[in-house]
């Protein structure tokens, strides 16, 4: 790995006015990592990168309980240590944006593919989401916004809330998603309810609701496959690419 690509002098700018002892520490850990690359670093290698932390005492508030925790329960970070949580947050959310911007609008043309699309979003967090995505008429992903979360077994989701988006954007459909951190996909008889009524109810608006997936870590369940989703009146549907909306 070129080691030219980053000059360790910087990171005297990344945590300005720190002592020596907690430079030494932040200049070895972006030594290891021009050398091995970021995946060799711990995670308290990676937060000294960063700037965000400089010492072991630094590092241990916020990585009590592991990193995940902190996705599930930012608060804590933010009592904790407030300025590194800031700097923390704002280091994920600029590498959960780098894949997305990749493709802005990819096309989801199945509940596989859809399902892959959430699973990378949504199984890493221990609490229930739930998530809608607006497609348009050849099935390119429009927005996706979530609107739903929940704990580690239930999630309250709101019609309105599920329904705001694609009306916002004019999707001719969407498609519901929400995660069962357990591992089982299996859908609950409430959520097979839901399921109905968002489907008259995205009727009335003139959106089709083209599915609503379960995912879990390793595993998902179609609604749309099982047979659970009340079937247009133009004929069964088969897979979600078929299906033609207006």
């Amino acid at each position: 790995m070129d080691g030219d690509w980053f000059d360790v002098s910087e990171v005297r700018e990344l945590v300005p006015g720190i002592g020596v002892p907690a430079r030494r520490a932040v200049e070895d850990a972006t030594h290891r990592l021009q050398a091995l690359g970021p995946a060799a670093l711990s995670d308290s290698e990676l937060l000294c990168v960063l700037g965000v932390a400089t010492t072991e005492a630094d590092v241990k508030p916020l990585l009590a309980h592991g990193l995940p925790h902190l996705l599930d329960a930012p608060e804590v970070a933010f009592e904790v240590a407030p300025q590194l949580a800031t700097r923390l947050f704002a280091a994920l959310e600029l590498g959960r944006r780098i894949p997305l911007r990749r493709d802005e609008r990819p096309k989801l043309t199945g509940p596989a593919a859809i399902a892959e699309w959430a699973r990378e979003r949504l199984v890493q967090h221990r609490r229930e989401e739930a998530w809608v995505l607006c497609l348009n008429p050849r099935n390119a992903l429009l927005r996706s916004d979530r609107v739903a979360m929940g704990g580690a077994d239930h999630c309250v989701i709101d019609p309105r809330e599920v329904l705001a988006p694609a009306v916002a954007c004019r999707a001719s459909g969407l498609v519901l998603v929400h995660s069962h951190p357990s591992g089982n996909p299996e859908p609950s008889v409430p959520d097979v309810a839901l399921t109905r009524r968002l489907v008259a109810s995205a009727k009335l608006l003139h959106i089709t609701l083209l599915d609503h997936i379960v995912v879990a870590d390793r595993a998902h369940v179609s609604m749309l496959e099982r047979g659970l989703l009340d079937p247009p009146r133009r004929g069964p549907v088969i897979r979600l690419d078929d299906v033609e909306v207006d």
